[in-house]
């Protein structure tokens, strides 16, 4: 398990990495390749409008689509209604509402609110700190890749960004690929101690389950690799021909299908 100060602290350093990657960037509306249609610029103001949001939804307000594949569109209009485009004010915004965040986060009592998100699911408000890690590390990723700068991802944050998206996974499930799907996955990320269970069962998620099933394709995958493919930004079978993702078991060709019984982050 994660404290939350483990939380709060990859959240600053992530973001701050974030900032200074864009803030070193010569045209922010360089197009990137990992978001079709966004601009870096595009890119800086969604990540920049998420920590404001996160508060407002940790003290039980703000908004959120109610089906994960309305998501999109959510992100389109908060693009089209952003008061500016310059990435230093941006930034800027960043890391205040960032700061303003941590603080909410790092006073919470005993009992920490549980915050709705997106799809109609809902998440500890500090493992949601989680789901903000991912943002600042995959799209500095697109970022990164969109203009040849260097961006190492750190192993040890992948587990911090699957513990915090796994609550609202259930709700991101693709009804269409995974109609009738019944399977046990048993996902173990190379050089850690993580393993997670994904039990489907006619098409509804577990994760983690008390009693799980015997697993039907054991996924052995670097923690880098795991977290790029779960955001659609690597594919499995890369993975596999690379040597940086093994399956075995009764039914190992599941594993290249897993990402894609999800509704695309």
């Amino acid at each position: 398990m994660f404290s939350r100060f483990d939380y709060i602290d990859t959240a600053r350093e992530t973001g701050g990495r974030f900032v200074e990657l864009v803030r070193s960037v010569a045209d922010a509306e360089t197009r990137l390749g990992g978001t079709p249609g966004w601009t870096i610029a595009d890119c800086v103001g969604h990540v920049a409008c998420a920590p404001a949001r996160y508060r407002e939804l940790a003290r039980g307000e703000g908004s959120w689509p109610s089906r994960a594949i309305d998501l999109p569109d959510f992100n389109a209009k908060q693009i089209a209604n952003l008061t500016t485009r310059d990435v230093t004010l941006l930034t800027q915004k960043l890391l205040d509402d960032l700061d303003c965040l941590l603080d909410q986060v790092c006073h919470f009592g005993a009992r920490v609110p549980v915050m709705n998100f997106d799809g109609d699911t809902s998440v500890r408000a500090d493992a949601a700190l989680g789901i903000l890690i991912g943002e600042f590390v995959v799209h500095g990723y697109d970022v990164a890749g969109a203009v040849g700068a260097p961006w190492p991802i750190d192993p040890a944050i992948a587990p911090l960004i699957a513990r915090g998206r796994h609550p609202i996974l259930p709700g991101w499930i693709d009804d269409d690929a995974c109609a009738g799907h019944s399977a046990t996955y048993d996902i173990r990320l190379r050089g850690c101690t993580e393993r997670f269970t994904y039990e489907f069962t006619d098409g509804r998620l577990e994760i983690d389950p008390a009693e799980p099933r015997r697993a039907d394709v054991h996924i052995s995958v670097d923690p880098v690799v795991a977290l790029l493919a779960a955001y659609g930004r690597v594919s499995p079978a890369w993975a596999v021909l690379t040597g940086r993702a093994f399956a075995w078991g009764p039914k190992p060709w599941l594993a290249a299908g897993l990402c894609g019984r999800f509704t695309p982050p």
